[in-house]
């Protein structure tokens, strides 16, 4: 774990360094449990494949085990409106932009459920910095204005979710194109909300193998 800058104080993040010592940078954005060990093993993946990998802590320190501790989680983090995650996540981007070892013009933000608003969020609110986002399971809002983005997406979602309806996905997707992004976008049948994480019941082995896949070719082809 590291510690970096955000407004007058600091946050910390787990920071994932590939073996050569240089890459693209990819901020990862955790779903409302917190930063657990699932999202840092997926950190160190992604440091395997080239990149630089940062993943902010966006609850402080706090790790939810069961959906109501982490709603409680959620509710703070969001009783200011989100603002100070916002902070925090664009700190997260700031700081990786400038890292020694970050190559490339932009970096890429992988957000997971909740992670993914704050990923799409900040396409919008820092385009010349975010290349790409990828989003698992989350959505971001749909009457946003893309078109000031400059980000390439890639949505990889389930297909009647119970937490995040189809037509919501549908409407995000259509107005990511009508607003000129590039986003492609996948739905998983027969899997459930969550079905990446290893450390959760919901996880399932074969659309989390393809999901990486398709997460690891689009990072490398657009960043």
């Amino acid at each position: 774990m590291i510690e970096f800058p955000v407004g007058d104080g600091t946050i910390s993040g787990y920071l994932a360094l590939p073996a050569k010592g240089t890459g693209p940078g990819v901020v990862v954005l955790h779903a409302w449990w917190g930063l657990n060990d699932f999202f840092k093993s997926f950190c160190n993946r992604l440091a395997q494949e080239g990149f630089v990998v940062l993943a902010p802590d966006l609850h402080h320190g706090k790790i939810a085990a069961t959906v109501e501790e982490a709603r409680q989680l959620v509710s703070a983090l969001e009783s200011d409106g989100g603002e100070r995650a916002s902070k925090d996540v664009a700190a997260a981007i700031a700081y990786l932009r400038g890292h020694s070892a970050v190559q490339g013009q932009g970096i890429g933000v992988v957000g997971f459920s909740m992670g993914g608003w704050y990923a799409y969020s900040m396409s919008c609110a820092r385009p010349a910095d975010v290349a790409a986002v990828v989003a698992f399971y989350g959505t971001g809002n749909p009457e946003a204005d893309y078109s000031a983005a400059r980000a390439v997406y890639l949505g990889q979602y389930v297909e009647h979710d119970e937490w995040e309806e189809d037509q919501y996905v549908d409407q995000l997707e259509a107005k990511l194109r009508a607003d000129g992004r590039e986003a492609t976008f996948y739905r998983y049948a027969g899997v459930k909300h969550w079905f990446m994480e290893e450390n959760r019941p919901e996880y399932d082995a074969a659309a989390a193998a393809l999901a990486w896949q398709r997460t690891v070719d689009f990072l490398h082809s657009a960043l």
